[in-house]
């Protein structure tokens, strides 16, 4: 379906009891159709539908940049999914769920969410749904370090000391202040504070 010249296209994925399948339209498009299924929802009253049809606007609410938006009709259609004791589709709108929470900057959120996710993909036996899952960790970008310095870097950033750090993550103080030094190096900054505002301008923490 074309949009008019110069619109983006947003990639809209759908599910309902027979599966899931994506689309590419214009923005404009995937609105109407998503604002169609709602006033067809909002008629019929039936409960799948609305699990549908907020799963349907999460998708294009995200990939339109409204987030927070996303987020709500996300939690709405796995409420719904859940209710209609639909394991699979639940899991699909809690993957959305990790996603709006993982753009609005809440990665603790969208870490649990996409777990449990994964969790029942893999009781499933949702092989492609569990390697997409995956691949949400892989694309994300640590700039070069790792999962325990990242860590570190995050209790930093919350104003603790190298003390309250190691007593957290049941470290030794010393082993703290190399993970500190290293985070320094990898992130070229000569202080914690600079580290500090290194993660959240990169959306590190």
């Amino acid at each position: 379906m074309a949009g008019a010249p110069g619109e983006r296209a947003a990639s809209v994925s759908l599910i309902g009891g027979s599966g899931s399948y994506s689309i590419s339209i214009s923005a404009a498009a995937a609105r109407a159709a998503a604002e169609e299924l709602a006033a067809i929802t909002d008629q019929l009253g039936a409960t799948l539908l609305q699990a549908m049809s907020a799963y349907a606007g999460g998708s294009v609410r995200l990939a339109d940049g409204d987030a927070g938006g996303a987020l709500g009709d996300a939690r709405r259609s796995w409420s719904l999914w859940r209710s209609l004791e639909a394991p699979y589709e639940a899991a699909r709108a809690r993957e959305l769920v990790a996603e709006a929470c993982r753009s609005l900057g809440d990665d603790e959120a969208a870490s649990i969410e996409l777990d449990a996710a994964r969790e029942t993909f893999r009781v499933l036996g949702a092989t492609p749904d569990l390697a997409r899952t995956e691949s949400h960790d892989e694309r994300r970008d640590t700039h070069g370090l790792t999962p325990r310095e990242v860590e570190v870097l995050r209790l930093l950033a919350a104003g603790h000391s190298n003390k309250v750090i190691a007593t957290h993550l049941v470290l030794s103080e010393r082993t703290v202040e190399r993970h500190v030094s290293n985070i320094l190096a990898k992130l070229g900054t000569p202080s914690r504070t600079g580290a500090a505002a290194y993660a959240y301008e990169h959306r590190l923490i």
